[in-house]
């Protein structure tokens, strides 16, 4: 039995950066070995054991055979002949084909990951690749990773992507994986790259048509002197991501409404932004998003030119804006809400640096109208419907207050 530290651990260990997750791969050992020496089974599809004090994932090593379409249709084998170049073979890029024996230090590099390290280059091991079609997404996100690091996906490797969406294999991903790729990536170092890539191959329209069809369309140069709209959503989702709080998958729906004609916004919706709530809608549905970023995404993209434009509302304006997205109820909520509208106002050609002070004027505003005392409005005599009238009157005059101060300083 012999255990390698596998993958990612030893791809970011060459590359100096923190190791987040350590995978190992056991050769020659049998799944009763395995839990002879304490580790304990967690495989459904293969077997892969826990270890009994550290409860790093080690996985025996296998072979896979495509027996039908989707990333499930795969046969295992983890026979004890498997050797470490046959487990290494079927992995996705050279730079996560390599193995370090935990016991000598020595690396196994049989497909030139570590050259591809050097040259900076996302490379695809063999033409197995193109078996899984979840290997696209993820060839996605290691660009939206490694881009500031110089990395680009190999020539080859797009064109065999570019195959296999022609071969329909990206129809078959299912809706669960397709978010979940997506949401790791937007919270990468560069999201942006991971659009630039699913478009260079043509996955993007028909993974995300509603994003896709943003490129090329103009947008008023004094407000984008990025001009397309595809561009400046990418520059927007970088910023989200790099302020934090998991705001990106907002910014990727904020300006939909904006790929849609005027003749097809539905009557009862008013501008881009609330032209775009259907086409948000339909994106969450597909991809079964969970509740909280669905309500963020469509709170963003009703209510993100009412931040942008805070100093001009009236008071009872602002207040409406607490109300519609639930700041009073989940503040928290709002501060995501102000970050996703600052990474929209600063992800722009020009004002990548610029401050973003609508963020501070509104909260400062929602500080004031909390004060309301709803105690001393009961103690009034304010019951029903004029107590929840009374409230809105009074957190007005405060918000009123705080426009006073900024208007004279």
């Amino acid at each position: 039995m012999k255990i390698y530290l596998v993958g990612g651990a030893v791809r970011d260990q060459l590359l100096g950066l923190n190791i987040k997750d350590r995978d190992y791969v056991v050769v020659g050992a049998t799944p009763q070995q395995m839990m002879d020496k304490g580790f304990r089974p967690i495989g459904k599809d293969f077997p892969v054991f826990l270890h009994p004090t550290t409860q790093d994932e080690h996985a025996l090593a296998r072979t896979e055979r495509k027996t039908a379409k989707g990333y499930h249709g795969f046969a295992f084998n983890t026979d004890v002949s498997v050797t470490l170049e046959d487990d290494l073979a079927r992995r996705d890029l050279t730079i996560n084909a390599m193995a370090q024996d935990t016991e000598t230090g020595e690396i196994t590099d049989p497909y030139n990951g570590q050259q591809d390290l050097k040259n900076k280059v996302l490379h695809h091991v063999s033409d197995a690749f193109a078996e899984d079609p979840v290997r696209i997404l993820r060839i996605a996100r290691f660009a939206a990773r490694y881009a500031h690091l110089g990395f680009s996906v190999h020539t080859e490797t797009n064109q065999l992507m570019q195959k296999m969406v022609e071969n329909g294999e990206v129809d078959a991903l299912v809706a669960e994986r397709v978010w979940q790729e997506l949401r790791k990536a937007l919270n990468e170092k560069t999201p942006s790259e991971f659009i630039k890539v699913l478009r260079a191959c043509d996955a993007l329209k028909v993974l995300f048509p509603e994003f896709n069809q943003l490129f090329g369309v103009p947008q008023t140069k004094k407000w984008h002197p990025e001009i397309d709209t595809g561009i400046h959503c990418m520059m927007a989702m970088d910023k989200a991501a790099n302020l934090g709080n998991d705001t990106a998958f907002a910014v990727f729906n904020h300006d939909l409404g904006k790929g849609i004609t005027p003749k097809e916004i539905l009557p009862s919706h008013k501008g881009h932004e609330a032209g775009g709530i259907p086409l948000v809608k339909a994106v969450c549905e597909r991809l079964k998003v969970p509740s909280q970023y669905k309500r963020l995404a469509l709170i963003v993209c009703r209510w993100h030119l009412h931040s942008h434009t805070a100093y001009e509302l009236k008071a009872s304006t602002i207040n409406k804006l607490f109300n519609s997205t639930g700041a009073y109820q989940q503040p928290a909520q709002f501060e995501k809400f102000l970050q996703a509208c600052q990474a929209d106002a600063t992800g722009r050609l020009g004002l990548e640096f610029s401050e973003y002070p609508q963020a501070g004027y509104l909260q400062k505003c929602l500080k004031a109208a909390e004060k309301v005392d709803i105690q001393a409005l009961l103690n009034r005599g304010f019951v029903g419907e004029s107590l929840g009238m009374q409230i809105t009157q009074e957190r007005i005059k405060l918000i009123k207050r705080i426009k006073l101060s900024h208007i004279f300083l």
